[in-house]
Order: structure tokens, then sequence, then C-alpha cells
């Protein structure tokens, strides 16, 4: 999850500014393309969708940002069709489940399968 989730241009009325709702899954799609440097397929990978999902989730995001950006408006991120990884996905591929399937194999836990929370 996002540690900030409400962005804004300094100095209008919170009241009278339009705000731009950019879900969790488009948060993370802008997180994995444009912060990891991610290409669309890894990032589907990652998040467990086809490509085309990816392409679509992101053009939505990008669109929202210049939005955000041009016209000045608030960015709220929240909401959307999401499942959070607890660490404990056979498959996943996060940082946190890849971490904490390493953490196993150095301690000499055997198996690379993830099965609890770090």
């Amino acid at each position: 999850m996002p540690k900030h989730c409400s962005f804004a241009p300094v100095g209008e009325k919170v009241q009278d500014r339009p705000v731009i709702r950019l879900a969790i899954d488009e948060y993370e799609t802008i997180r994995l393309i444009d912060l990891e440097n991610l290409n669309q397929e890894e990032c589907a990978g990652r998040m467990g969708v086809a490509r085309t999902t990816v392409q679509a989730i992101y053009n939505s995001a990008r669109k929202k940002l210049a939005q955000c950006l041009v016209e000045g408006k608030e960015l709220r991120v929240d909401g959307g069709d999401y499942i959070l990884c607890e660490g404990e996905l056979t498959g996943c591929h996060c940082r946190r489940c890849h971490a904490g399937r390493q953490k196993k194999k150095s301690l000499g836990g055997g198996s690379s399968e993830g099965s609890g929370n770090l």
C-alpha cells in the first residue's frame, strides 16, 4: 500500500479542488513500470494479470496523473480491484515472498516455497 495517498496543488481551497482517484492497481503499475523499470510483461507477471490488462491499467493511470499535473487536480490513491500479498503466496514474485523464500533457503529451510509471514 502507498505510504501517502493524497497529493494536491498548494494554495487552493480543499473544497473547491477537483479530485482524481487512482486505484491501487493503477498505482502499482506506475510503481512497477516507472519506478522499478519493469516492462509491461514483467509487470503483468508480478501482478498476476495479462499484459493487455496491465497496458489498459497503465494507460488509465497515466491519463489520471497527467490530469492532476496539467489541470491542478487533487490525486487520491485508493480503491480498486486488488489482493494484497501477505508473503504467503506460492508462485508469487513480490519482494516480500521472494525474500522469505531466500531467507528459508539460507537458513537451511529446504523448500523454496514461502509458507509464513516475515
